[in-house]
């Protein structure tokens, strides 16, 4: 069963990471209050983007290095101008983070 990263930009500006099976359901439970925390004080304003993941080992593994991203990057990231972060496979760790730090860096305006 896949499962799915999603990012919704909150009232603040701020971009809320979450994952999930089924995003429309969970963007309503957003939208009416019973969410997450964080999106009950800062009421969602649209759905970004959303990523389909394998399982929910890897988007939980996706959405841990999304979280860690810039909000500039997050945004970058739903306009499809920066690649969603994946780990190696074979390590279980994030590759050489030099060529998203240059496509970020390339994807902000100056």
């Amino acid at each position: 069963m896949p499962w799915f990263l999603y990012l919704i930009e909150c009232s603040d500006d701020s971009i809320y990471t979450g994952i999930t099976v089924d995003v429309d359901a969970r963007y309503q439970k957003h939208l009416n209050g019973t969410g997450a925390r964080y999106t009950r004080s800062r009421p969602p304003r649209r759905l970004l983007a959303t990523f389909e993941l394998a399982d929910r080992s890897s988007a939980s593994k996706a959405e841990y290095r999304v979280k860690r991203l810039s909000p500039a990057q997050k945004r970058a990231l739903a306009q499809g101008q920066i690649e969603l972060p994946m780990p190696d496979v074979a390590h279980d760790e994030m590759p050489d983070e030099t060529p998203l730090a240059e496509m970020v860096a390339q994807a902000e305006p100056t």
